[in-house]
């Protein structure tokens, strides 16, 4: 798990303007979605193209999340990163000079092939969704059907965990507050390469994006909800 929090100037400065860091005192579950973003073997399994070992242990907190928020009426997305044909057609910019591994990746990201798949230690139930992204951030166009898909089910409000941190996840959740969701980003439920890089991530999601909590701090107001 990262050993690595919100910075401290930034949790002043955002305590100053706003009373605290938290932003939302309660939720509805029931309109309310967890988006697991990226828990596939390509960045999860060792040796593989993309492998976050801080990853791997992350994911009892994500399933975590999952059972009571299914349990108290919401649902859970897996939102899969994805390098298919129509990936690499419209998005040339990332694949043609920003990933050097270009052949390794798109291999893996392929639908059908290992890396592809979730994480096997994920708790996976047959009424969760399952999104293929094929940006970093699952609401840009061209990415997902993941902003029809919440709209159909009266969600307003997100709860994002996954790797890597400042990449898909910050992305999804960056994106995700400006389409006017209310997003939670879970400290212990996301993670990257370095301690350094999850700060920045949840201390640029602290500033003005999201609600960043633990992961006991959600199960704590989705229980409350319930009462």
């Amino acid at each position: 798990m990262h050993k690595a929090g919100i910075l401290d100037e930034v949790r002043e400065r955002v305590s100053r303007r706003r009373g605290g860091v938290a932003v939302f005192d309660r939720l509805n579950p029931r309109g309310t979605a967890h988006i697991v973003v990226d828990l596939q073997n390509g960045f999860m399994a060792p040796g593989q193209v993309r492998e976050t070992p801080i990853a791997r242990a992350i994911v009892p907190n994500v399933n975590r999340i999952s059972a009571a928020l299914r349990a108290a009426g919401g649902i859970v997305v897996y939102a899969m990163h994805t390098a298919d044909a129509e990936a690499i057609r419209t998005w040339p910019v990332y694949f043609d000079h920003f990933c050097g591994d270009r052949t390794r990746f798109i291999e893996a990201f392929t639908p059908g092939n290992p890396g592809h798949a979730l994480w096997p230690e994920l708790d996976v139930a047959k009424e969760d969704l399952l999104v293929i992204k094929r940006r970093f951030g699952a609401f840009v166009p061209g990415s997902s059907d993941l902003h029809a898909l919440l709209q159909e089910r009266r969600i307003d409000t997100l709860i994002i965990s996954g790797t890597l941190s400042q990449v898909c996840c910050e992305a999804t959740a960056r994106d995700a507050m400006m389409m006017n969701y209310r997003v939670f980003f879970i400290a212990d439920a996301n993670a990257t390469l370095t301690d350094a890089e999850h700060s920045g991530t949840l201390s640029a999601m602290a500033h003005v994006f999201c609600d960043v909590r633990d992961t006991q701090s959600m199960l704590n107001l989705i229980a409350a909800a319930g009462t």
